[in-house]
């Protein structure tokens, strides 16, 4: 028997219910529903910290260069007042992105799927049953946010620009769609563990793997050789 793909859908206007196509189907009900933090997704997404401390050394580089060839602290002020603004433009634009995504996306967690629903202009629903997923990592991050990764089964694959930035970093030939920047991660993640669990059952396309498990990895996504599971 053969497995279906992920199936992606357009979003309409209507929306049956928040971040569903369509009314869930008998049994199927609904364990978790959120969005990304915009914050989390502001500094581990659009790395705004990392932008600001750019920043900041190229003005404070421009500022001692003026001084050394003899500008006065006016000069110097002038110089500052006008690339301030532009670093502040960057910045905000990158935060604004990261604010919209927060307010556009909703992840969804069934007893039997994960939803996700996702795209600033062009809203996408991707449906990701639990027997396509293979496992499961979560990367933590400060307050409890954390990334979650689904690697799919290998007959499956979604193209990594239809998925950015919910997709994990650099996975290009076999992408991983990832609930990014979840709030209370380690919680959600135990959730979806248990409820993949409970839900998986083996099918030829993946016959010989393992079964689909909950691991929490380094927090760089490194290859930990030994998983440990979540949900019991």
């Amino acid at each position: 028997m053969s497995t279906p793909s992920p199936v992606r859908e357009h979003e309409h206007e209507f929306e049956a219910a928040l971040g569903l196509p369509e009314l869930l189907p008998a049994g199927e009900t609904v364990i978790w529903q959120g969005s990304p933090d915009w914050r989390t997704l502001a500094v581990q997404v659009m790395h705004v910290r990392t932008l600001s401390f750019y920043f900041a050394v190229m003005l404070l580089w421009r500022a001692s260069t003026l001084k050394y060839d003899g500008a006065s602290w006016f000069a110097i002020a002038q110089s500052m007042a006008l690339l301030l603004p532009l670093a502040m433009v960057a910045l905000g634009l990158l935060m604004g992105f990261a604010w919209l995504t927060s307010k556009t996306s909703v992840y969804t967690v069934t007893n039997r799927r994960v939803v996700m629903r996702i795209g600033i202009v062009l809203t996408v629903t991707f449906n990701l049953p639990h027997r396509l997923i293979e496992s499961v990592s979560l990367r933590p991050f400060a307050k409890g946010t954390a990334d979650i990764a689904l690697l799919l089964a290998p007959t499956d694959n979604i193209a990594y620009g239809n998925l950015w930035p919910h997709a994990r970093p650099w996975r290009l030939r076999r992408t991983e769609p990832m609930l990014r920047a979840v709030p209370n991660g380690a919680r959600v993640g135990e959730l979806l563990a248990s409820a993949m669990q409970a839900s998986l059952i083996p099918s030829e396309s993946l016959a010989g793997s393992a079964p689909a498990r909950q691991k929490q990895e380094h927090p760089a996504f490194g290859d930990a050789r030994q998983a440990r599971a979540l949900a019991v």
